[in-house]
């Protein structure tokens, strides 16, 4: 550009030219009266061709939705167990702090787990009237957590 000399060398300003704002704040002996534009102009064509990519990115992957990621989780354990596991969560109130209501609950497992839990409150009283062991399946995820975790601090 035959502007080159006047808009990129140092302390070699021309009022005449229209000049950024920033040049008056700036470090004369290290900017010049268009370094700030340039720069401007060169970081926008990078944002473009990173924008582009990941726009491109987007285009080729499939985006699933909550309900069609959880088809691919399928419960393998028993019905009880799983009945065991939700009274628990449920006694504890950790959905909606405590303001959803059992059935609510067992449906949000049976949909997203994709299983139908039938008479829940016939399964719950058997559970309840179990002699050794009340709470089976939650002593057992009790267990295999501690395992887990005593596996862990040993590696």
């Amino acid at each position: 550009n035959c502007l080159d000399s006047k808009y990129y060398i140092r302390e070699k300003y021309d009022l005449k030219l229209m000049m950024d704002s920033v040049y008056f704040q700036a470090d004369h002996r290290f900017t010049t009266s268009h370094d700030y534009k340039l720069a401007r102009i060169l970081a926008n064509d990078e944002i473009k061709v990173f924008l582009e990519e990941q726009i491109q990115k987007l285009g080729s992957k499939t985006i699933q939705s909550p309900s069609q990621l959880s088809k691919s989780l399928k419960w393998t354990g028993s019905k009880v167990d799983l009945i065991e596991l939700i009274y628990a969560l449920h006694s504890e109130g950790v959905f909606n702090n405590g303001a959803t209501g059992l059935k609510e609950v067992i449906t949000f497992f049976e949909s997203s787990l994709e299983i139908e839990l039938g008479q829940f409150n016939r399964v719950f009283l058997e559970i309840r009237n179990r002699k050794s062991d009340r709470t089976k399946f939650m002593n057992t995820l009790k267990n295999k957590l501690i395992i887990r975790m005593d596996d862990a601090d040993e590696n």
